[in-house]
């Protein structure tokens, strides 16, 4: 996952003492002009460097795959960050120009020379302070952003919707590896449940949002429709689960409102009708019937997605 590998972000505080210590560290070994030059350097190399490592660390958000942009942009503004990281990439080029700058004042005399560092080490300290909020802000984008679910948007993957109770979160227990992970987006109430299966040696992607496609979409905050925005990237099948018998606590045509909003929003993404609880009741036109309490037609449900796609992986080139 893209942002999972981000460094931790120093503040502004942080940089200046590392900087700072490490630059008297760097005197104490020579004497005279010499260790100003030493300590100057070393200060303006810890800064610039460290500065602009933040910067680097980032993805480019234009070459970002837009599920991945959207989601992120639903959790942090990224036009935000993408102008803080500018700032912090902008005092790197400062930090580094200071440095050489006041380098070429330290000759003559170690007074004068430890004059001119410290004015220097003064600049240095205004320009990592001026950045100090986007520092801050990139910090908490990236505590933000880290612990997302490892989802590939370039995995085939079905996205399963449908109201609370409807026995989605049953079927993507019952469908793919125990080891299927939930992981705590911060515009859902439940978590975000990611799952993987196989078929043909293909991986598929199988994501239930509790919080999200449970409810219509007036329903929804702006970040919540903005994550949704993102999902319809990463989908290429909608399995839209009913309940027929009622027991979910909808009834049959407010499931299918909402089925047909979701179907809206999606485009040209293929939506199934599943209807769950077969066992129950079938009153309802669905493309599948399935009972996952009783383990009927769940497999072949499944393979109605993943027929859905028609998914085809690229074989090497043999020419």
């Amino acid at each position: 996952m893209i942002f999972e590998n981000l460094p931790t972000t120093p503040t502004s505080e942080e940089l200046l003492d590392m900087a700072f210590s490490r630059a008297a560290r760097a005197g104490r070994a020579k004497s005279g002009v010499e260790a100003q030059q030493s300590m100057l350097q070393t200060a303006s190399n810890v800064l610039s460097d460290n500065l602009e490592n933040v910067v680097t660390a980032w993805p480019d958000f234009g070459e970002v795959d837009p599920f991945y942009y959207e989601l992120a942009d639903a959790i942090v503004d990224v036009d935000e960050v993408r102008q803080s990281l500018s700032e912090i990439q902008w005092a790197a080029r400062k930090t580094k120009e200071i440095g050489r700058e006041y380098q070429a004042k330290l000759s003559g005399d170690a007074d004068t020379s430890r004059k001119f560092r410290k004015q220097a080490f003064a600049r240095l300290a205004d320009v990592v302070e001026e950045v100090g909020d986007d520092l801050a802000r990139v910090g908490d984008a990236r505590n933000d952003l880290r612990d997302l679910p490892d989802i590939d948007p370039d995995d085939p993957t079905v996205v399963v919707a449908g109201y609370p109770n409807v026995g989605k979160s049953s079927f993507v227990n019952a469908v793919t590896r125990a080891s299927n992970e939930i992981a705590e987006y911060p515009f859902t109430t439940k978590g975000v449940r990611v799952g993987h299966f196989e078929r043909d040696h293909v991986r598929y992607q199988i994501v239930d949002t509790p919080g999200l496609l449970d409810r219509p979409p007036a329903e929804r905050n702006d970040i919540e429709a903005q994550a949704v925005s993102a999902l319809e990237h990463l989908a290429d099948c909608v399995l839209f689960v009913v309940d027929a018998s009622g027991y979910c606590g909808f009834d049959v045509d407010a499931q299918l409102a909402l089925r047909d909003s979701v179907a809206e929003q999606f485009g040209d993404t293929p939506v199934l009708t599943v209807c769950n609880k077969a066992d129950l009741s079938t009153d309802v036109d669905a493309d599948r019937f399935m009972s996952v309490e009783n383990g009927e037609n769940v497999d072949e449900t499944l393979d109605a997605a993943v027929e859905a796609i028609g998914y085809e992986p690229e074989l090497p080139f043999d020419g």
